[in-house]
């Protein structure tokens, strides 16, 4: 087994509360039992496993996903819903159009499921402060990944619904949770996830014995994150300075060895979510649970066939002659140069898929007329292989990746962008070029010659801060497409209105259930605060609601 945190709950565990603002107590420990060092494990390991999403033992957390495929890719110019149809998942398909509302069951879950950390984490953190059956130091290092974990649901919290309530662990009363969404300005909100991270990073050690748990430098990339998304360019520099030269990271030397379950705890990997298959827990729900329903279809997995690539996505991975990418959406044809990246990242009819010795075909798409010929790839895992599960629910056990090195070089070099350093920025993106040109390539079935015209070369120097950040926002998009990011890139680039308006008016034509699609500035960069969580939240001494919605739901 190559999880060592596994997600299975014991008994230990409080149970998942339905409403965020709900607390439960301990069931039936004792305080004195409870905090003691094996009960207190017990807890910890119930933190950890809500970091996939899953929250109530059901099949059904791909509308929680840990990878934000849905969050963050379909509602994205990168991927389309899939699936059988429009009608297939309409919620997700709501989501895809811009048509979200603050009852969908996605809505829900996810905050459901994020909170559902925050609460574990601030459970275990209030027990710990509270136990003296503890040794200093193992109760310092706990603490820190609990403030680590709350800090990682938080973050997701503010990238997905902005205005969020901020709870801690001396929320105790119920009148301690009655909190408003506004009661801290954005500001604050950030300085609240700053501050978790950083206690974190003070604890926690450079390596952990235990892989799944987050090291000292883990700490300190995700506060480069957090940084980066408020655009603190210095705090970026600083923070990713201290991951390049301290945390022994590196860029593994080919592409598609970054996606495999033997490797997935790799020098690459900084802070993942742990999966495993026939561990024991109850219908493999410690699998990629949340991506079930991305099964491509053909002869060797079931055609749930969702988070299909869109055309626009494969159009980027066209290269002129100079190995640069065109930019220009140009369909792809068979005879055009392509960054190499491509046929590991999606599936293409006429390449090969993985190491199945077969072709992938456009018919494998379970709906060829929707959502065309184009399947997904990488977060899958080979059907010939121990990590991929055979029968239901079909899940693998190929970690999640929150943070891998090469984020880390890429926020560096869009920070010294923005701090005028154009050179230093192209070197860092042109490392990451430089794997995808010098790694292996897709091979014809007979190995006698690559699969495409795989051409990609460095970029020449920049010649002014718009050509440098258009580069680095392609170079993103080529190295993480389909791991969640995209759409909260664009937003956080403040460029989502304009892509995704440009991007539906040529997607239309080819596929018709866009027409009519429009992403509205101010309103769809964030998604709505769950009704449930409005009417349930409570009301000021004025008698207003406490929790209010998003502008323009």
């Amino acid at each position: 087994m190559k999880q060592i945190i596994y997600f299975t709950l014991t008994i230990l565990l409080v149970s998942c509360s339905s409403d965020f603002l709900e607390r439960d107590p301990y069931g039936q420990l004792t305080q004195e039992q409870i905090t003691k060092e094996e009960n207190l494990e017990s807890l910890v390991v119930g933190a950890y496993s809500i970091l996939n999403g899953q929250i109530d033992n059901a099949s059904n957390a791909f509308n929680s996903p840990a990878s934000n495929w849905s969050f963050g890719d379909v509602v994205s110019d990168d991927a389309y819903k899939g699936g059988g149809g429009t009608g297939d998942q309409n919620n997700i398909h709501q989501m895809e159009i811009f048509s979200t509302n603050p009852s969908l069951i996605d809505i829900e879950r996810k905050w459901k499921a994020l909170y559902e950390g925050v609460r574990r984490s601030n459970l275990v953190i209030g027990v710990l402060n509270e136990s003296e059956d503890i040794s200093a130091d193992l109760k310092e290092q706990r603490l820190a990944e609990m403030k680590f974990l709350r800090g990682h649901f938080y973050f997701e919290l503010k990238k997905i619904y902005n205005r969020i309530p901020f709870l801690d662990e001396n929320a105790t009363s119920l009148t301690d949770f009655q909190v408003s969404n506004s009661e801290l300005s954005n500001e604050q909100l950030w300085g609240k996830i700053e501050a978790d991270f950083n206690a974190a990073y003070a604890t926690l050690p450079a390596i952990q014995s235990q892989k799944g748990r987050p090291t000292k430098y883990a700490a300190i990339a995700y506060l480069a994150k957090v940084y980066l998304f408020q655009e603190k360019w210095d705090q970026v520099l600083s923070a990713t300075e201290d991951v390049i030269l301290n945390g022994g990271y590196s860029l593994m030397d080919n592409f598609e060895d970054v996606f495999l379950p033997e490797n997935d705890n790799g020098p690459e990997v900084i802070f993942s979510i742990q999966n495993s298959i026939n561990d024991g827990a109850p219908n493999n729900y410690n699998g990629s649970i949340g991506d079930r329903l991305l099964a491509p279809g053909g002869p060797r997995y079931p055609a749930y066939g969702f988070l299909r690539p869109t055309q626009n996505l494969v159009n980027a991975f066209k290269t002129n002659v100079m190995g640069l990418p065109t930019m220009d959406n140009s369909e792809l044809t068979m005879d055009d140069n392509v960054d190499p990246r491509i046929d590991y990242t999606l599936g293409r009819p006429g390449i090969p898929y993985k190491d199945l010795g077969i072709l992938y075909q456009a018919d494998w798409a379970r709906d060829l007329a929707t959502y065309g010929p184009y399947g997904p790839k990488k977060r899958l895992v080979s059907a010939n292989s121990s990590n991929h599960l055979t029968v239901w629910p079909y899940v693998n056990a190929l970690n999640y990746y929150i943070i891998r090195y090469a984020d880390v070089l890429l926020w560096r070099a869009e920070a010294l962008i923005h701090k005028d350093d154009l050179e230093g920025a192209r070197t860092l993106i042109n490392t990451i070029r430089k794997r995808a040109r010098d790694g292996n390539k897709v091979m014809t079935l007979d190995g006698s010659s690559p699969a495409a015209n795989y051409v990609i070369e460095e970029y020449p120097p920049f010649t002014d801060a718009e050509q440098a950040m258009t580069a680095l926002r392609m170079e993103r998009r080529l190295e993480f497409a389909h791991e969640g990011h995209r759409f909260f890139d664009l937003v956080r680039w403040g460029i989502a209105e304009q892509v995704m308006n440009n991007y539906v008016a040529e997607e239309k034509d080819i596929r018709p259930y866009l027409n009519g699609v429009n992403f509205i500035g101010g309103k769809h960069e964030y998604f709505p605060i769950p009704q449930s969580q409005v009417d349930l939240g409570g009301t000021n001494e004025n008698g207003d609601p406490l929790i209010t919605q998003n502008p323009g739901y």
